[in-house]
């Protein structure tokens, strides 16, 4: 199995950043919340939504240790019963932490398309933990999620007191295979995983496709172009910043662009050398590529994103992946 990513030495940091558009603030400002863990766990946003009465989470971190603070912060914050955790796509950081809320009564949510994505994708970053980078033993890497309840096309979350969390599958693959937002109206708060990382580096490793990891981008742009339906929202994506839809939207494509436009261009200087990107000396080229997307957006944040899943673009776009 081929993988690049560097090896990430876990540890239980993380912080807490509370706010509908990202500044911190209390829970009592403000009815959506984010949670960020720190970079072991890969600068991941989890939202949690309390409706007076009860809590939807957001996506439930790379580690049952991550997903224990993001508990404890909802726990400072209110005694409402955490009701839902929403799994808005297939990539481990976003399931592999269900279990903790499980245990609290709370049912995990997901598109069919993503539980029937889940055992391959959890079997496959299994692997690479346990065996490539040695992380993790059989033993301490996390179970694989458990899905209570699936859904197909749209589904709104049965919740009290009359508050609304709105749950599409989209259309078009993002990030990985699949993708589902949710939407919370009372916040105007469209809550995208992996979709968008405003102001930040994008994780361009693909969904998991017959055993290999592939990015789609021209799926993901139209993914992008579906989130127009709620104009007036904001959008909070799995990393970086929050932004008006519209805004949010543009700024990923023009990234999403951007990054194939990169590789291209670093395959084509490489020449003779081209076929080193596809084999075993691929790692010093995959840290140049790194630096280079720095230097084209120097405004955003979490360059090492790029280091460790540019591997799945560049599979891509210079080696028939």
């Amino acid at each position: 199995m081929a993988f690049t990513m560097k090896q990430v030495v876990l540890s239980l940091g993380a912080v807490l950043v509370v706010g509908c558009a990202g500044s911190r603030a209390n829970l009592a400002d403000a009815d959506v919340a984010r949670y960020t863990s720190d970079a072991s766990a890969f600068d991941t946003h989890s939202f949690f939504y309390d409706t007076g009465a009860e809590v939807v989470v957001f996506d439930a971190q790379f580690t049952e240790a991550q997903a224990e603070k993001v508990l404890a912060a909802i726990r400072a914050k209110t005694g409402n019963p955490i009701r839902y955790v929403v799994v808005t796509h297939p990539n481990p950081d976003k399931f592999n932490g269900v279990g903790v809320f499980q245990r609290e009564g709370a049912k995990v949510v997901a598109s069919e398309a993503t539980a029937a994505a889940i055992p391959a994708v959890h079997a496959y970053k299994k692997y690479f933990w346990v065996n490539v980078v040695k992380a993790f033993t059989e033993e301490t890497y996390p179970a694989q999620a458990k899905v209570d309840v699936t859904f197909s096309g749209t589904y709104a979350l049965p919740l009290e007191g009359g508050a609304k969390v709105e749950l599409s599958e989209l259309k078009h693959a993002g990030v990985t295979t699949t993708q589902t937002v949710a939407y919370v109206p009372g916040r105007k708060a469209l809550i995208v995983g992996d979709l968008v990382h405003h102001k930040a580096h994008a994780w361009l490793e693909g969904g998991l496709r017959d055993g290999k990891a592939v990015p789609d981008v021209d799926a993901w742009k139209a993914a992008l172009d579906e989130l127009a339906a709620w104009p007036d929202a904001t959008v909070y994506g799995g990393r970086g910043e929050a932004a008006p839809v519209a805004e949010a939207i543009a700024a990923e494509k023009r990234y999403l662009d951007g990054m194939v436009t990169l590789v291209n261009a670093y395959a084509a200087e490489l020449g003779g050398r081209k076929a080193e990107l596809c084999g075993d000396a691929a790692a010093p080229h995959y840290a140049e590529l790194e630096q280079r997307a720095a230097a084209a957006f120097p405004e955003y944040t979490l360059k090492y994103m790029v280091g460790y899943g540019v591997y799945g673009l560049v599979n891509r776009l210079a080696c028939g992946g």
